[in-house]
Parts: C-alpha cells; sequence; structure tokens
C-alpha cells in the first residue's frame, strides 16, 4: 500500500505496517492498517464509529484495554519500534515523544487534582532533569508552575494563572478540551493523536480547538493523526485522508483528491449523506444498515451487505488494495480484470429521491411564547438567603406554525435546552406565556400529551431496565391511550414499523441496540401518544454522518405524513440548513435574530449570527474568513449591561455597554435582529 502522496525523501514520524489487534480468542478489531505520516503533516482517520479508528490510536499508544491484543504488524517512530520496546522504555515516549488527546476530556482528567497540578505532573516527567511530581503546601514548584501557565495560555485560557488553581468540574466544556491539549503539548510531542477532539462542543469552541492545533504544527512540525467522522473538519485540517471501514483501510488519498474524487462507494455514500442547504426538500442518501458485528464477515467485501453497486464477486473475495492515479483503494471496482466481469451484474446508485419542500403552514401559530423567563435562585449563607438569580432564560418570544420546523442555535450555556424543558413544565417558568393550540400552559394542569421531547443522549434517557416495548407503552398507560393491552402493543409494533425498526425488536433492552437504533426508539416512545410538536435536543450531535442522515429522514417523512412541528435545538447548522424552515439565534438567554432560514444562513444580520457561521468548517475546504470570539460565554448569573454581547463583540460602540437594543426589522419574509447596528426603523 503506498501510504503517502508526499516526496519519499522526507523521513516519516510515524509508519505503521499492516497492525493487526483483535479481541483474545476473537476476531480482528483491526486488520492489516497502514499508514505513514511525515512531520508537519495532518493525517485524518475517517470513518463511522466502530470502525476501529481509536483502537488503531490505543495500539500505537501501547493502550489497549483489557482482553484486546495486538497480534501482528510494526510501527517505527523517527528509528524506534514502539511494538519491540519494553514498557519501561514505552513510558519515556508516551506523553513526550507521542502525546494523545482522548474524546472525552472530563471523564480524562482527574477530578481530585487541579489543572496545573495535572499539567506539571507531565511535565516533571518529560522534561530534561526529572524533578519531583510532589507538590508542597505552599502550591507547585516555581519553575514547573511558570511553565504550566505558559501553556494554558498558548492553548488560549484567560486567566491562566487563576485557572491553573481550580479543578477540572469549575471549566467549561471547550476549557477542558484545550486543558487535555495543554497536557499533551507539555512534553513536545513529535507526534500528537487527536481522537475526536471536537466531538459535542460548540462551533465556536472547535474552530479555535482547530486552529490552536494548526498553529501548534506549524511552529513546531509536528505530525497529527486526527481521528474524526466530521468531514467538515477533515477537508479544512487534513494533507491526507484514510476511510476506515470494520477494521480495514478502504481508501486512502490526498486531501483534494478525496473530495474531488471519492473512490470507494463506502466514501461516496459518506458524501452523499451530508446535510446542507442543497439538499434541503431531498431524501438523504443514507447508508443502509450497520458496520457488521466483528468477524461476522470472513470473506469477501465487508461493506458488500451495504453497497449497492456490489455483485457476486464482493461476497465471494475480498478485494485487493489497489492503486488508482496516486491513490489507494479496496474495491473490486478498481481491479481490473475483476470489473471487467462484473460489469454486467453491477447495481448502479438510483439518483437520490426528491421532492419540494413541504410547503409552509399557513395555519395559525401551533406555539406561541411570549416573554418567558427562567430564573433559578442563587442560595448563600447558613440560612441559605436568596443573594441572586441565574437567568438562564430572559424574555424569550417565538412561535411555531403546524407542521413547520424551527431551529434553535447557539453556544452551550446560552438556554437553549432550559428553554425546551421549561415549554413541557419540566422546569417551572418564572414568567411569560406559553400557549398551545389555544390554550395557556404555564400555571395550569394541562396535559402535555401533544408535546413530546426527544434527548440528545438516547442510551441515558431510555430505562436500561426496560424492554423496549415497556418504554413505549410507559406514557400510553400513563395518559390512557389505547383499549387494553392488546391495543397498545400494536400500536407499537405499528411505531416500530414506522421508525424503521422490526416487530420483535420491542422485547430487547437499550443496550443491544446501536446509537442510532436508540435514537429512533427514544422518536418512537415520543409518538407514542400522538403529539403535535417535538422538542429535539441536539437528537443527532453524537451520530456518525450516516446515521444522522437516517434519523434526519425519519423526522422528515414523520413531518409530512403526520403534520409534526419540531422545535429543533442544534448546534450543527447543516442541518439547520437541511432542516429548518426558520431559525432562531440564542445569546445568553434572549434571541437576538430570528428569520427564514434562506435569510439567517446567507445574509446574518447580527455580529454573533455571524461569528457562528464563519466557524463551521466547510467541505469545499475555503471561502470563508474565520471570526474569533475573545473570551468565553458570561455567566448568565450576572450578564453584561446593555447588549450581553458587547464583551465579546467586534464592532461593539459605546452605546451597547449602556443600552439593550431593541427589535429591527430586515426585509419582507419577518427577519429580525437585536442589535444597535440597526435602526428601529425598518432597513
Amino acid at each position: 500500500m503506498s501510504a503517502a502522496a508526499r516526496p519519499q525523501s522526507v523521513a516519516p514520524v510515524l509508519e505503521l505496517e499492516r497492525l493487526v489487534v483483535r479481541l483474545r480468542g476473537g476476531p480482528p478489531i483491526v486488520d492489516g492498517v497502514s499508514f505513514r505520516i511525515d512531520p508537519g503533516e495532518t493525517f485524518a482517520l475517517l470513518g463511522e464509529s466502530g470502525c476501529g479508528k481509536s483502537m488503531t490510536a490505543l495500539a500505537l499508544m501501547r493502550l489497549l484495554p483489557d482482553g484486546v491484543a495486538r497480534e501482528g504488524g510494526t510501527a517505527r517512530m523517527e528509528g524506534l519500534q514502539l511494538f519491540e520496546m519494553s514498557e519501561r522504555e514505552m513510558c519515556r515516549v508516551r506523553g513526550g515523544r507521542m502525546a494523545m488527546i482522548f474524546q472525552e476530556p472530563g471523564l480524562s482528567l482527574n477530578p481530585v487534582m487541579t489543572v496545573g497540578q495535572q499539567i506539571t505532573e507531565g511535565l516533571s516527567l518529560h522534561r530534561a532533569g526529572r524533578v519531583s511530581t510532589r507538590h508542597s503546601d505552599v502550591g507547585l514548584k516555581p519553575d514547573l508552575h511558570q511553565r504550566c501557565i505558559e501553556l494554558l495560555d498558548q492553548v488560549g485560557i484567560p486567566d491562566a494563572a487563576r485557572r491553573a488553581n481550580e479543578y477540572p468540574f469549575q471549566l467549561s466544556g471547550g476549557m477542558k478540551q484545550r486543558v487535555m491539549i495543554a497536557m499533551a503539548l507539555a512534553g513536545d510531542p513529535r507526534l500528537l493523536i487527536a481522537d475526536e477532539p471536537t466531538t459535542a462542543l460548540d462551533v465556536t469552541i472547535q474552530a479555535q480547538v482547530l486552529q490552536l492545533l494548526r498553529e501548534t504544527q506549524e511552529q513546531n512540525g509536528m505530525a497529527l493523526l486526527l481521528i474524526t467522522h466530521d468531514l467538515g473538519v477533515v477537508a479544512e485540517n487534513a494533507h491526507r485522508v484514510g476511510v476506515m471501514y470494520a477494521g480495514q483501510l478502504v481508501e486512502q488519498a490526498s486531501r483534494a483528491q478525496l473530495f474531488s474524487q471519492p473512490l470507494h462507494p463506502y466514501t461516496q455514500k459518506l458524501f452523499a449523506a451530508l446535510p446542507g442547504a442543497a439538499r434541503a426538500g431531498q431524501t438523504l442518501s443514507a447508508i443502509p444498515g450497520n458496520v457488521p458485528p466483528l468477524g461476522s464477515i470472513q470473506q469477501g467485501c465487508r461493506f458488500a451487505p451495504r453497497c449497492d453497486r456490489a455483485w457476486g464477486l464482493c461476497r465471494e473475495q475480498t478485494p485487493e488494495w489497489t492503486e488508482v492515479d496516486g491513490k489507494g483503494v479496496r474495491c473490486h471496482l478498481y481491479a481490473a480484470d475483476a470489473a471487467e466481469s462484473g460489469k454486467g451484474e453491477e447495481r448502479r446508485a438510483d439518483a437520490t429521491p426528491g421532492g419540494a419542500l413541504s410547503p409552509f403552514s399557513l395555519s395559525p401559530s401551533l406555539l406561541i411564547v411570549e416573554d418567558l423567563q427562567v430564573h433559578f435562585p442563587i442560595h448563600k449563607g447558613l440560612l441559605q438567603r436568596v443573594v441572586g438569580q441565574v437567568k438562564a432564560v430572559d424574555g424569550v418570544s417565538l412561535s411555531i406554525a403546524g407542521g413547520r420546523t424551527l431551529a434553535l442555535v447557539g453556544e452551550s450555556g446560552c438556554g437553549k435546552t432550559t428553554l425546551g424543558k421549561a415549554l413541557l413544565r419540566l422546569i417551572p417558568a418564572t414568567a411569560g406565556s406559553v400557549r398551545f393550540a389555544g390554550n395557556e400552559l404555564i400555571g395550569t394542569r394541562a396535559s402535555r400529551a401533544a408535546l413530546q421531547m426527544v434527548f440528545q443522549d438516547p442510551y441515558a434517557s431510555l430505562n436500561p431496565k426496560m424492554r423496549v416495548a415497556e418504554i413505549l407503552e410507559e406514557g400510553m398507560s400513563a395518559l390512557n391511550i389505547g383499549a387494553d393491552g392488546a391495543a397498545r402493543q400494536a400500536h407499537i409494533d405499528e411505531l416500530l414499523e414506522r421508525v424503521g425498526l422490526a416487530r420483535d425488536s420491542k422485547w430487547r433492552y437499550p443496550h443491544e441496540f446501536s446509537g442510532g437504533q436508540r435514537q429512533r426508539i427514544a422518536i418512537a416512545r415520543a409518538l407514542a401518544v400522538s403529539p403535535r410538536l417535538l422538542i429535539c435536543d441536539e437528537p443527532t450531535s453524537a451520530l456518525d454522518v450516516s446515521v444522522q442522515a437516517q434519523i434526519l429522514n425519519l423526522l422528515k417523512s414523520l413531518q409530512d405524513e403526520l403534520g409534526l412541528s419540531y422545535l429543533f435545538i442544534t448546534h450543527n447548522l447543516a442541518v439547520v440548513e437541511y432542516l429548518a424552515h426558520e431559525v432562531c439565534v440564542m445569546y445568553l438567554g434572549r434571541i437576538v435574530e430570528r428569520g427564514s432560514t434562506a435569510d439567517v444562513m446567507r445574509a446574518p444580520l447580527h455580529p454573533y449570527t455571524r461569528a457562528l457561521l464563519s466557524a463551521v468548517p466547510r467541505i469545499d475546504g475555503g471561502g470563508r474568513v474565520y471570526i474569533k470570539l475573545e473570551g468565553d460565554l458570561p455567566s448568565p448569573a450576572n450578564p453584561p449591561a446593555g447588549c450581553h454581547f458587547a464583551p465579546r463583540c467586534p464592532q461593539a460602540m459605546a452605546v451597547c455597554a449602556t443600552d439593550y437594543p431593541g427589535v429591527s426589522q430586515a426585509g419582507e419574509e419577518g427577519h429580525s435582529v437585536h442589535c444597535h447596528l440597526y435602526p428601529r426603523a425598518t432597513i
């Protein structure tokens, strides 16, 4: 396999040859993976969850979990044979020459050690002239402490001297990820492995993290192994890409080659599954099925069961690695003899089914929210007196018509989820009005059956001790839906078929399903009581692009069939462009801009909206100017005076610091903005 498109005269930082990792006594998890990474190069491993990307990285770090072992392969890093070194020797490499940023920083940081202690621990282990890691009662050793502050400054953490003495729970998700990067950079690594470093982060924080990695790479020539399932992140950061499926590399090419002409049907399907404005009104080309279980395919192409271009040979013979115009691919379509023999049998993909967007409903608004406030009291002292308020939602007004989708976007902590829960009365509202189908919900005992919520993490929101049938029937029984048990079971069977699951799956437990299937169960549970409006809280944020396409297709078809309305809470702006009719942009508990999806996405008015859009990675790899926001989201317990966005706004004026801007209208489509840059009269 040709592992690089760069000149072979460049000595690689890492050469991995035919790595095999398998369960002890079981099938391989990683099967014959080979690639190389040159100095200053970013190599991206791309693929769905369960393809073996993270296990490849753990094998390189020699951190494989119990029950998993490396069976074959070699890894050379600047003359060192990583798999032949003793554990003592590997300890000097791990965290020094080679470091790793793990996917979940909250689980990777020690909760009982300060940020400074955790960074200096790595510094003392890998700097010349080892220093004791023990810390005195008065604090950290002066030289280590100073270097720790420098690293925190380097990764963009404000007030680094104070943050060094704080614990992980005192930091936001983005800050914790930056601390992880600081720990990884402490040993000046020649190779940095970043395993999904931006998953579940806001687009603004994601842009900052990726910019930091690029700048560090430019400064010291560090090689970067980037593990991700986000094609936009790959397009803007990778030099070369390896596409991984079911433990094997199925395609490898430069970034430009892969994005201009993907070869493998799996790679082509990943691109076709991406949502966006260009596909709004079409059914996304979702990949049917799931990644096959380990060891289930002993011969033939592992993608054949999900491939619409497969023929007989694909199920009988494992494809060899083939070189095509400087690219590598594992597919029978590109082996000359096999391709000729299969021409008569090949089943090519049909055109992506399309259709016009469902017409905007002309019915009156189904949900009307006026000046909704959700404030949480701050208690202090022995008598727990109220000394302040956390203004999570601070005067929000919006409306959703029948059959329409309103997207609510903004950074984490701006109040999106709190607003959704307040609409369902899962959190009491402090003030304001919520009218649903003409009935006031605040302060009444009206049934909430017509409003249901699909939560972000389906595994956490499904009871692990209950079978699917019991989960779906629970709400129906509570609201007296269905004449008897038999009628409810018949309704459950219909629901499962509607969301694309087999009827007999109702007797299984949540842990027996994939992430996408669990999200389908969560949607079926919400539909069980025949709602008219679904509040979807980040329902696709942790899903692979192929599974995301399946869920978006399902939501779109349910809206067309049942006339459902959606309040779609998300930070994925590509999903907004595909699914939503209207958008509200939220910042620190308030709506700062609203309008049709086309208006807000193509002609944003508010500086915050522009910054959000500038931070979104694009698969075309360019055409945007990133607007970096200074600082972090202010605390809702102490919001800034005047415009809440003014302390971070590059266009702030004197009036912004004293007066909160009123609403200004733009155009005839109801595009409005709260910003002093625009006069109160019609623009």
